[in-house]
This record gives C-alpha cells, structure tokens and sequence, in this order.
C-alpha cells in the first residue's frame, strides 16, 4: 500500500509540469514601445493559449484553441467578441509559443526583433447565434457579449482600408488587424 502512495506521490511530481500552464509576463518599463502589459499562458492539457493585454480600456484577451483551430479575441472596451480560424501559416504552433514561453525567448524581445507578421480580417457584422458551435473555451470567453466571426483577407496589404480596424500586436511576433463597422463603435 505504501509502495502505491509513494508511487502515485511521484506520479503527480513528474506529470504536472507536463500538463500545467506556462506564462510569460511583457511589458512595463523594461520594454521600449510596450503598450501596456501582456501575458501569455500556455495549456498544453486543454490545447490553447491565451494571451491577455492589459492597457486601461483597450485592454483585450485572445484565446487560441488550437483543437478547434479557432481563435478569438475580446475587445473589453467595445463589449464584443471577434471569433476567426488560425492561419497556420503565421500563427506559431502551440509548441513552438510554448518553447518560446518556457525559454523566456519572447521577454525582452521588442521592436529590434524580426518585423511581426500580420493578419488582416474582415469582420461579418451578422452576430454568431450559437457559441456552443465554437467550442468550449471560445464560448465560455465569448458569453455575454456579443460575438462575431471574421474572415481572413489574404493577400491584403498593410494598406488595404475598409473603414475602421482595431489592431492587436501580439507579443511582437503576429500583427492581427479586425476591420468592419462591428468593431468601429
């Protein structure tokens, strides 16, 4: 019985830093041209990361659920959710943010770095009716504002303009931009 206790005592000391979440704090003094201060956590057991942005009223969270391969973000000042499919192409793996997270890689890393890539993204101004459709984590995000889903624009510019656009610099490796009158207001 002992032998099992012990067993399962040691279990828990080596399988939880596999499942648990990694975060990495940016921002502050400490970085020139930080806007506020940005957090990232990784959660490899429920597959998504989140990244909060924390800068007064145009604070925001993103959610990336890499099992749906849908990601969101919640605009806190604008009171809406803006829902889009992950481009593979530009947004990191799960691994590669968690490696970058764990290393401490992304700290400190800011405008002399690589040029972040950049999304662009034409917001439906239909609201999504059904959050369930859109998995758990984004439909727990999501509830209790309105929500809407955006379509990739590809090819477009950084100069492509179709009214307003609430732009989101994500740890200074990914540029996303939302454009449409949902996100205007």
């Amino acid at each position: 019985m002992k032998l099992t206790i012990v067993f399962a005592g040691l279990l828990g000391v080596f399988l939880t830093p596999a499942l648990a979440s990694s975060d990495i704090n940016i921002g502050g003094n400490s970085n020139s041209g930080a806007s506020g201060q940005q957090s990232v956590s990784v959660n490899n057991e429920h597959n998504v990361a989140n990244v909060d942005n924390n800068n007064g009223w145009d604070s925001w969270n993103a959610l990336w659920d890499y099992s749906n391969d849908l990601a969101a973000i919640r605009l806190f000042g604008k009171k809406k959710c803006v829902v889009h499919r992950m481009n593979k192409n530009v947004m990191p793996s799960l691994q590669t943010l968690d490696t970058l997270v764990k290393e401490k890689k992304l700290q400190g890393k800011g405008p002399e770095g690589p040029p972040p890539k950049g999304l662009i993204y034409s917001v439906n101004p239909e609201e999504v009716k059904d959050l369930n459709k859109l998995g758990k984590p984004i439909a727990n995000m999501c509830r209790g504002v309105p929500t809407y889903m955006a379509e990739e624009i590809e090819g477009a510019s950084l100069f492509f303009n179709s009214g307003k656009c609430f732009s989101a610099g994500i740890l200074w490796i990914l540029n996303i931009s939302f454009c449409g009158s949902t996100v205007e207001d």
